[in-house]
């Protein structure tokens, strides 16, 4: 996992310690949970299928959590923007995470996963 790393260690202040928290939150929500690397990002994945990624905005230099299935998710801070599937959740990193909405996105993405309405391997 040498690019994980890699990429959280070559990160400056404030950004380094926010997405390492931020990776922690995504991997404590479910044993099924893994981390790889697509498109040259930390991507996480449930049972195999992409869940979400962490990124850091060009413009802003600010992370992000970027939901795979973020059109079938409902949360007054997740952005669309140009996307057609995706949506970001931005953090600052200056400030304490937003755990609250965090745990409201994940859990509602999860059930996608877990209900079958996004298909699994355990699912198909």
């Amino acid at each position: 996992m040498s690019f994980q790393n890699n990429f959280y260690t070559n990160q400056q202040e404030p950004n380094k310690s926010c997405l390492l928290a931020m990776r922690d939150i995504v991997l404590n929500y479910d044993q099924n949970i893994t981390e790889t690397k697509k498109y040259g990002m930390p991507c996480f994945c449930y049972k195999n299928k992409m869940f979400c990624y962490l990124w850091v905005d060009k413009k802003n230099n600010a992370p992000y959590f970027l939901m795979v299935e973020g059109n079938r998710l409902k949360h007054p801070k997740l952005e669309t923007g140009h996307r057609s599937r995706m949506k970001i959740l931005r953090v600052d990193p200056e400030k304490d995470l937003p755990i609250t909405s965090i745990d409201l996105i994940m859990n509602q993405a999860l059930d996608l996963y877990k209900l079958g309405i996004i298909k699994t391997r355990s699912t198909i």
